[in-house]
């Protein structure tokens, strides 16, 4: 049973705890009850809500919650339009699993957990959009790490059966809109775990039953492990993150060719490039 369970059966139990309608100091027992119970529940809801470091993300170069104007929260205005277009707009009927998207890169050291938080972070804002992260990073995690959360239980957890319910791992943040799935616990089957029927299942289950809300699985690099080539093949969109004038582009080309039988949607983004003012930090294009 999961906390909020606990405390909702204690609850109860409080209710139903002596109706005596004896009265003490003109308050019933009932009511004594009541406003414990209630008191407990509310202290539970904001205790359950993760808190982010935000010094350490603008530190770092992500998107804080008090810089909506930037130019990084401009440009990723811009990374992520064609993203929930497809996702949840007029392509949506055009591709499979449209509200999956996973961000990867070819190497290590791209970029692409910054992408994929910062991608969050970004639709999140948008009053009428839900997003979901998911560390599948499982080998080496990090968005936890970075945002300041706790890390497990998560994913890996939900995978091996030790835990039931899928809510058990999906962790309330304190920006409304997104909410995040750790990588959980490490695992010398993870790339196993990862190509399992109960992972396939998952990623059906996030896009059928939650089709508005916008999932987004920050991977391993493509090259280094073959958990993302599995992932890729889960999901409706791909954004591949690399790294400007350090990636060679036979790296790259060997990753789009990994990626093209997988996915129905395949973006790039240019990432690292040293700009001017009156040009974009980034480059986005599909091939």
């Amino acid at each position: 049973m999961s906390t909020i369970e606990d405390a909702l059966a204690k609850a109860e139990k409080l209710l139903k705890y002596d109706s005596d309608t004896s009265a003490k100091d003109g308050v019933s027992v009932h009511e004594e009850n009541a406003e414990r119970s209630n008191d407990a529940l509310k202290a539970l809801a904001e205790s359950e809500v993760e808190t982010f470091n935000w010094a350490f993300l603008k530190e770092n170069g992500y998107i804080t919650e008090d810089d909506s104007h930037s130019v990084l929260a401009e440009e990723y205005r811009s990374i992520k339009r064609p993203l929930v277009v497809n996702a949840i707009g007029a392509r949506k009927k055009d591709i499979q699993r449209s509200n999956l998207i996973l961000v990867t890169s070819s190497i290590p050291g791209e970029g692409k957990t910054f992408t994929s938080i910062n991608l969050a972070l970004s639709i999140a804002a948008e009053l009428d959009k839900k997003v979901l992260l998911i560390d599948a990073d499982v080998s080496k995690p990090s968005v936890s790490k970075v945002l300041g959360i706790k890390q497990t239980p998560g994913l890996i957890e939900y995978l091996e059966g030790e835990i039931d319910q899928l809510s058990d791992i999906i962790l309330r943040t304190e920006v409304k809109g997104l909410r995040v799935i750790p990588a959980g616990k490490r695992h010398k089957f993870s790339t196993e775990l990862l190509s399992s029927n109960r992972m396939a299942l998952l990623a059906q289950e996030l896009s059928d039953r939650y089709p508005d809300r916008i999932v987004i699985f920050d991977s391993p690099p493509l090259l280094a492990t073959t958990q993302a080539e599995v992932l890729a093949s889960l999901v409706g969109q791909v954004v591949l993150v690399v790294a400007a004038e350090t990636t060679s582009q036979n790296i790259v080309l060997e990753s789009v060719k990994k990626l093209t039988d997988s996915a129905d949607v395949v973006l790039t983004l240019l990432n690292k490039v040293q700009h001017s003012l009156d040009t974009s930090y980034y480059g986005y294009g599909q091939y």
